[in-house]
């Protein structure tokens, strides 16, 4: 039997439910989500912001979107660099970037 669980390594919830059920931790293997290519950003960030009026030009939309993608990735080898100085891990989500996606939609609207 094969059972698929999602939890997210930030905040205290993950670690508090280790605790809580130890057998998913000891007896399980702990594949860590990979990061989002470039591409499937910049297609989540223009199905959000497509949904905004005050954006009718095409181009500025893909260029907001292409800027939204490229601080979610460049905030990911921050990640690393702080990891390497302070060995301490920060980790950036997919809702990490569904979170950066609706404070760019406050600021628009």
């Amino acid at each position: 039997m094969h059972i698929t669980l999602c939890f997210s390594p930030v905040g205290d919830t993950f670690r508090v439910r280790a605790r809580m059920f130890p057998g998913l931790i000891n007896c399980t293997a702990i594949d860590w989500f990979h990061p989002w290519p470039q591409d499937a950003l910049v297609g989540v960030a223009n199905r959000f912001l497509s949904e905004i009026t005050v954006l009718p030009d095409e181009e500025l939309r893909q260029k907001i979107a292409d800027h939204m993608a490229f601080v979610h990735l460049s905030i990911a080898e921050a990640n690393q660099n702080f990891r390497v100085q302070m060995r301490r891990n920060n980790y950036t989500t997919p809702t990490s970037f569904l979170e950066l996606i609706k404070f760019y939609r406050s600021l628009l609207e």
